[in-house]
This record gives C-alpha cells, structure tokens and sequence, in this order.
C-alpha cells in the first residue's frame, strides 16, 4: 500500500515503555519531572474528568502547596499536548480534563485492534503488536504517585500483559506463520504464561491427534495422568449456526419473575428470584448478582430466556451484593452454600438440576456432596476447586492481592477503570456497550467493601477433596483461553469428578456473551446433558 495515503494523527502517544510523545511524527521533549509524567499518562490512559484534589493527593501529598505543585504541572502539560486549535488539557477550579480526540494511543490502539480485527490480523500486525507490548507499562514511573497510582498502575501492567498473551496465542496459531517463527514466539508466551502455553499447544495436540471423544484425548491435553473424564465433541443447534434472537415472550426481561425473600441461620435476608413453569433448575450465585439489573443484561438475559422456556429458573443473590443483605459478618464458602440451601428449602425444591458459574461451581459441588438426592445434575461453567490463596503461584497471588487493593480504593469512584480491570478479564473479546454495561452493573451491584471481600473469599475456596464424592451426572463447560480462570482448573474438576463430561468451548471469555458463537455450543450442550439424563 502507497505510504503516501496514510494519514498520520497529529498527536501520537506510547505509554509502552517511557511515555513518549510525537506531533505530527516529531519527538516532543517531555518533562523531566516523574510526578508530571505520571500525571500525563494517568490523563492520558483513563480518558476522563479528574477532581484536582485527588490528582493532588495521587500525586502531591506533601506538606508544601499541591495545588501549586499541579498547575506547574499542568501548564507543563498544555505545552507538550495542546494546540492552537486543540485544547487538550483545560481545567477550571476544580476539575481537569483531557480531550483525547485527534491523537492515538498505543496500548488503546492494540486493544481495538485486537477486539475488532481479532484473527484477520496478520502476522506482520501481530508481531508489531507483540513487539511493543514487550515494553513495561510507563516503565520507571514506579513510586510517582500515592498508593491509589500504584494500585492502577499495576493493574494496567497486568492488562498490558493479558494483551500480549493474547497476540502470542494468536501469533502461535496463524495459519501464514512458519513453524520456527511460531516456535519462537511460543518461548516468549512460556516465558510469561507458561500454563496457558503449555494447555494451548497441548489442546491442539489432542485436537491434531481426533483424541478429544474418548477417554485418552485428556491424557495428552493434560500431559500429566491418566483420566476418566469423557471428553464430548460440542453439539450446535442448525449445523453450528448462531441462534436467531429468542422470541420477546420468552425473553425473562419480558417475562414476569417473581422476587421473594428468605432468612438463613443467622438471619441474613436473600432475595430470590422464579420466571417461567415447569420442574426447577436452580443458578448457584455468583460473582455480583443482582435479581433487577441482571433482568436487563445484555450478557445473560438470553440465557435465562432459553432455561425459562420449559422450566422454573431459579436465581438469588448471595449475601453482600445485589437484593440480599450487603451488611454481612461474613463471606466464606460456607456462607455461600448456607444461601444456596436457604432458597432451595424456602422453595420446597425435592430434585433439581444445579448450574454453578465461576466461584458458583464449588458452591454447587458442596452443595450437591451434602444433598445428593435433592441434586440431579450439575452443570458447572468456568469453575474451578481450589480459589488463588490455594493454587495461584506466587506472581499471580501478587497480582490478585494487588487487584483487591484497588478495589477497596477506587471501586466506588467515578472512574470506571477500576471496575474495568475485571470486565476486562471477565470479557476481553466483548463489545465496549458491553464492557461499559458490566462496569455500571458491578458498581450497583456491591460495595467497595464487599467486593474486596468477595475476592478473599473466591481465594480461600478448596473444595478439591469433595469432587470425589460427587455422585450426580456432571458436565464441565470451560472456555479454553479463559483469561480469568485457566482451563486447567476446568479440566481438574472433569478429571476428578466421577464420569464428567468436558466440553471445551472456544473463547477466551470468562463469561460467554450473546453474540459468540461458544455460547451457542454451551447451550446447546446444556440441552444435550439435561435430555441425555432425563433430568
């Protein structure tokens, strides 16, 4: 393509690395103070309306004058961003704005490419790619700011290395690449996800070798022991095609659901909710639920359509989020089963099939280790045993502990980009309305509090002495590039599980959206499982 049409943005910023800005492809002298580029970049990266005095105690939480400390700042700023005819950076007495538009950003280019060009990249793009997020983000502006700029800044370091895992994979993957340049790649992606790399390359192994619908298929994806999981090929409705948009009148949005309220042992409120007739299938909690707002989801409003259709689906926020007590003593396993309990008593439910969704999955094992005559079937989706404080190395317990510091320090902010961090992993591949749906959603959903103390919570789960003693027929649904939970923690419920199915489902999504075709395969999976058993 002729160079000469390529129009260039008049203003080009790279966090990757030292923060680097270009005007019109020109190198522009940045100031040599490490708080003002910190202060850049945060503009730059959140994209967004800040208060001055919470940028003066990010970033000048000193005895002298921050404020004087931020308008020299500032007008350092407007030097090296503004225009004459393009005012990117004003403030009035009490906020501070940036207009981003007419400049690019390196790390939010990469991230559209990704989300919107996905496998049609080339290799020349995605070598790029992986090229320039090898550069730490904002490298040498560690210790700038107070400890709430620490806190993003390490959870953007860690989406900038989601990104890059995400175009090694690829890379790995493309079909115009040459053996030893995918080789070469694949060392870089061992040498920062080594687990993801290893169950990639060990996933197409078994895929390669047509092992994947019998027994030993599990043996070489997992390259450690022999199994008995029964590994099941996906079956699609209409030949794999996506499925038409379900009918308004089934739609839970539009159907009636009936909320209720019922009091565990130690008298915390949980709210429940029914939509639809027939036998019951109850949804163990999970995450941040909320009965309302889940109603007007873009992301599970057709699911619980088509689990409504034939049956009574039965949802209920645990304790501390959405409709039930958010004042709570205590979040723990224990206290998540006793809710599950709670609501399957309140409702009289004899025998039912049981679906658990991330943190849900070790809910639903519990539960159905101590009632396996109320349990018929357990669909477990992107679950896993054993929470991080058990089974994350050192690094990503570093990480999450990181994370849940953030939380507690922005969740409740104006800012989304702390809730951000997890639709992120949760969703990479989904659309921005969204993304921007489920950042809303999480804030309306909990406290900041609670948030940080669910995730203590989902770290001290283990339930891996209990999958032994499963007795009801199973089936393990997992995303095999799930950036949220591996798709080995899957595999170890399949494997332990007495006679699990395993169904992987291609996305890295931790929760499927509607528009991909793996939920189509999850659902019609779900379907198959339930008819295959009767239940």
């Amino acid at each position: 393509m002729d160079g000469s049409h390529i129009v260039q943005p008049e203003l080009e910023i790279s966090l990757l690395g030292e923060p680097r800005v270009f005007s019109n492809g020109v190198l522009v002298p940045l100031p040599t103070s490490r708080k003002t580029r910190a202060l850049l970049a945060y503009l730059v990266r959140t994209r967004r309306t800040h208060r001055r005095d919470r940028l003066c105690t990010m970033f000048w939480n000193i005895p002298d004058d921050p404020k004087a400390s931020l308008r020299w700042s500032l007008s350092k700023l407007r030097r090296v961003l503004n225009t004459p005819d393009h005012m990117r950076i004003s403030a009035d007495r009490e906020r501070v704005r940036y207009d981003g538009r007419g400049s690019v950003l390196d790390i939010d280019a990469i991230q559209t490419a990704l989300r919107v060009s996905g496998p049609s990249l080339q290799v020349e793009d995605l070598e790029q790619m992986a090229r320039r997020l090898d550069g730490v983000f904002l490298d040498g502006l560690d210790g700038a700011g107070d400890e709430g700029f620490e806190c993003w800044l390490e959870a953007e370091r860690d989406d900038a290395r989601a990104m890059r895992v995400t175009v090694l994979r690829q890379l790995v993957s493309h079909p115009d690449i040459s053996q030893a340049t995918a080789e070469k790649w694949l060392r870089f992606w061992r040498g920062i996800d080594p687990d993801g790399a290893d169950a990639h390359m060990e996933t197409v192994a078994a895929d390669a070798q047509g092992l994947r619908d019998r027994v030993p298929g599990l043996d070489l994806l997992m390259a450690r022991r022999s199994t008995s999981v029964t590994v099941v090929e996906p079956v699609t409705d209409a030949a794999a095609k996506p499925a038409p948009a379900p009918a308004r009148e089934h739609h839970p949005r539009r159907q009636q659901q009936r909320i209720g309220f019922c009091a565990a042992r130690d008298g915390t409120k949980i709210a429940y909710a029914t939509v639809g007739s027939g036998a019951p299938i109850l949804r163990a909690g999970n995450w941040f639920n909320h009965l309302e707002l889940d109603r007007e989801s873009p992301i599970w409003g057709r699911a619980f359509s088509k689990l409504a259709q034939r049956r009574t689906l039965v949802r209920y926020d645990e304790r501390g989020c959405g409709l039930s007590d958010w004042d709570v003593a205590k979040l723990s396993l224990e206290t998540f089963v006793e809710d599950l309990t709670t609501v399957a008593d309140k409702l009289g439910l004899e025998r039912f099939p049981l679906i658990g969704l991330s943190h849900g999955c070790a809910v639903a094992i519990e539960y159905a280790v101590r009632n396996p005559e109320r349990v018929s079937g357990l669909v477990l989706i992107g679950g896993f045993a054993a929470g991080w404080h058990h089974a994350a190395c050192s690094e990503e317990r570093a990480r999450r502990e990181a994370v849940r510091r953030l939380t507690e320090v922005g969740w409740a902010s104006d800012n989304p980009a702390y809730r951000h961090i997890f639709s992120l992993t949760f969703m990479p591949d989904a659309n921005t309305d969204v993304l921007t749906w489920f950042d809303e959603y999480q804030l309306q959903a909990t406290s900041a509090r609670n948030a940080a103390r669910f995730q203590d919570a989902f770290g001290n789960i283990d339930v891996r002495q209990k999958l032994a003693a499963v007795t009801a027929p199973t089936v393990v649904l997992h995303s095999k590039y799930d950036q949220r939970v591996p798709i080995a923690q899957g595999l170890e419920l399949a494997r332990e599980i007495p006679n699990a199915h395993f169904v992987p489902l291609e996305s890295r999504n931790h929760i499927l959206v509607e528009d991909e075709p793996a939920w189509d395969v999850c659902s019609s999976a779900i379907n198959a499982f339930l008819s295959e058993h009767g239940i």
